[in-house]
Formats: C-alpha cells, structure tokens, sequence
C-alpha cells in the first residue's frame, strides 16, 4: 500500500513557475514509477509526466515538453514537478499515480493515486 500526498499548487500568473511536490508512505517506493496527471474542468484526467523508478528516464506529454521537469529524490519518497513558462491551459487539478509496472502513459495502470493540488494559471 502507498499513500501518496501532492503539495505546492496555488494560484500563478502566465509565464510563472511552480513546484509540485509528491510525498509517498512506504519503503517501496522506488519499486514504482511515478507519473504526473492532470484533470481541468470537464476534461478528462491526462497524462503529464512520469519518471522511472531509479528516476534516469522521464516522459512527458507534448503539451508540457521543454516547460515541466519530472524528477524524484527516492531517498526521500519524493516525486517532484517543476513547472515552468506556466499557460492558462495548464490549469488544473494536478496529481501524482504509482505504477507497479513498466507502462507509462495509461492512468489505469496506476494503482495508487494522491488527492490532487489545483495549479491556476492567470492571463
């Protein structure tokens, strides 16, 4: 069982920077992936970013790709998401997934899921 609790959202102006944060219970940690996700009003939940579990790959969505960073400190147990040259179209609820296995992109492949911290981005 992993409990995993996202912090560092907030409210920021276009162009701004934030840090989301992802603190995991456990000692397993690093026996998962952690991905990244996201969900706006009436969209669907959509991959972000995810990093491997030594934490040497990352992936990213296209959307995000040059502006957000994905790493994890497995010491730690803690997954991180440094956002950067934030848009009003990356408002949302932000959330951080572990995966037990090696696929990356499907939310349904991961098991365990945080409550999810809004990032609002203002024009």
């Amino acid at each position: 069982q992993v409990q995993l609790v996202e912090s560092g959202g907030g409210l920021v102006q276009a162009g701004g920077s934030l840090r989301l944060s992802c603190a995991a219970s456990g000692r397993t940690f690093s026996s998962y992936v952690m991905g990244w996700f996201r969900q706006a009003l009436g969209k669907e939940r959509e991959f972000v970013a995810a990093a491997s579990r030594s934490g040497g790959s990352t992936y990213y969505a296209d959307s995000v790709k040059g502006r957000f960073t994905v790493s994890r400190d497995n010491a730690k147990n803690t997954v991180y998401l440094q956002m950067n040259s934030l848009k009003p179209e990356d408002t949302a609820v932000y959330y951080c997934a572990a995966n037990p296995y090696d696929r990356i992109y499907k939310s349904r492949d991961y098991n365990y899921w945080g409550q999810g911290t809004q990032v609002t981005v203002s024009s």
